[in-house]
């Protein structure tokens, strides 16, 4: 028999709500073939089964909270192991199990116990989910694989991972220097220390409900403490005469339209973005307080905050720099789709580099958007209206779009903000520039 625990699947993803069965006792399934539908806190994903065979027994119900680690369904895979029942403990002696992230290959040692004599310790060693490309980088780093925690979907090794793991390791070479933390508010795993503040009862004076806040909404309300508590936030604003975007995107929109691709001033806009942000580097960056080291990033992936049923979400939209604007337009509708029906995968949610909010689409002009931790900055979008302005000595009618950009003021200076603005406005006010770029 074999045991399908619920293994981490990347992000920080510690436990989930079981919310249906694909398949009941009795079932002969395939290997790759779904098993259950778990909610997390960030996404609704569906499990896959790491071995083809019969379900034996189903370990929970819909509804029931699964933790990392635990047995949730028993699979006669022929392995000829008679286990009538799975229990939440350590595997047997010379027993093999999977999760989602790759085969376990477990061996046995006895060893002396102080106080009870003699124990059994098993050792396992992961064998690590990833693509070719992230193994040959590991190869070629000389970096054991096996020993990387991955963040993609389903615990699979990523590029970034492997670039994470060995900056990590030259840092552990290095002498230690004990330093007081600057911040009251500390990151740890995907929680963070919250600050101690006093809290009071809530009084009550009339009749009221209480409804539990959804696990995203949760997750959502630690990230602003998270932002707001260790980013000191400073805010520019602007006008931008993008009357000829909205020209040229009138011009295009049908044939984008006949491509299958809705074209929005989003991927204008994105694009954009990604060519001012390689103009100011210090953007693409996140500060490590600790150290006191600036990180620079040297790849651009551009966050959207986009309003959902559930809240918010920011879907990630990865090498914004490598893609014209129609790759971009196509891409952005497909995650922010999967984002909104919770379809979309971890891979997605991770890896931004700096964050775009459009709160124009819901017909305001002016916000002061929260930056995401750890990126340093955020940028706003507004309304697009008609607006008279003067141009040439004359009141002329143009389209104005409003901005907004918070800026992590520890590293970035009002002027900074305005320079990279003034970058902004350059390329959205002629856009054939984006096209040169």
């Amino acid at each position: 028999m074999f045991e399908f625990k619920f293994a981490d699947i990347g992000e920080g993803i510690h436990e989930g709500v079981l919310l249906k069965w694909f398949v009941k006792e009795g079932d002969t399934i395939k290997e790759g073939d779904s098993l259950f539908l778990v909610e997390t806190d960030k996404v609704n994903a569906e499990i896959p089964s790491p071995v083809g065979g019969k379900i034996n027994k189903l370990l929970g119900e819909v509804g029931d909270t699964i933790h990392v680690g635990n047995t949730v369904v028993i699979i006669d895979d022929g392995s000829g192991n008679n286990k009538e029942e799975a229990k939440q403990e350590p595997l047997s002696e010379d027993e093999k199990g999977a999760g989602v992230v790759g085969e376990i290959e477990v061996s046995s040692e006895v060893i002396e116990s102080s106080d009870e004599g003699k124990q059994e310790e098993k050792e396992t060693r992961t064998k690590a989910l990833a693509t070719p490309v992230a193994r040959k980088l590991a190869k070629d780093l000389g970096i054991d694989i096996n020993l990387v925690r991955g963040t993609g979907a389903a615990g699979r090794v990523m590029k970034e991972d492997i670039y994470a793991y060995n900056e990590k390791a030259k840092d552990s070479d290095k002498p230690k220097e004990i330093k007081e933390a600057k911040v009251f508010a500390q990151p740890v795993g995907d929680t963070f220390l919250r600050p101690e503040i006093k809290r009071e009862e809530i009084k009550i004076y009339g009749e009221v409900e209480r409804v539990p806040i959804s696990r995203i909404r949760k997750t959502i309300s630690d990230n602003m403490i998270l932002s707001k508590s260790v980013i000191p936030h400073t805010s520019v604003m602007d006008d931008f005469d993008v009357t000829e975007l909205v020209k040229l995107r009138a011009e295009q929109k049908e044939m984008a339209r006949d491509r299958g691709i809705s074209l929005t001033y989003m991927p204008f806009i994105i694009k954009a973005l990604a060519i001012a942000l390689k103009e100011f580097p210090v953007f693409n960056s996140s500060f490590d307080d600790i150290k006191d080291e600036i990180i620079y990033k040297k790849y651009y992936n551009i966050g959207i905050a986009t309003d959902t049923p559930e809240g918010l979400m920011v879907p990630v939209l990865k090498e914004a720099d490598n893609k014209g604007i129609l790759e971009i337009a196509k891409e952005l509708e497909g995650i922010v789709e999967r984002a909104r029906n919770k379809t979309i995968s971890l891979e997605e949610l991770y890896g931004g580099t700096f964050t775009i909010t459009n709160y124009g689409a819901l017909g305001s002009s002016y916000g002061v958007p929260v930056i995401r931790y750890p990126e340093v900055g955020i940028l706003g979008i507004g309304k697009i209206d008609k607006k008279p302005v003067v141009l040439d000595d004359e009141i002329v009618i143009r389209h104005m779009m409003p901005i907004s950009l918070s800026i992590d003021h520890r590293i970035i200076d009002g002027g900074d903000a305005g320079r990279f603005l003034l970058k902004l406005k350059e390329l959205l006010s002629n856009p054939m520039l984006l096209l040169l770029s």
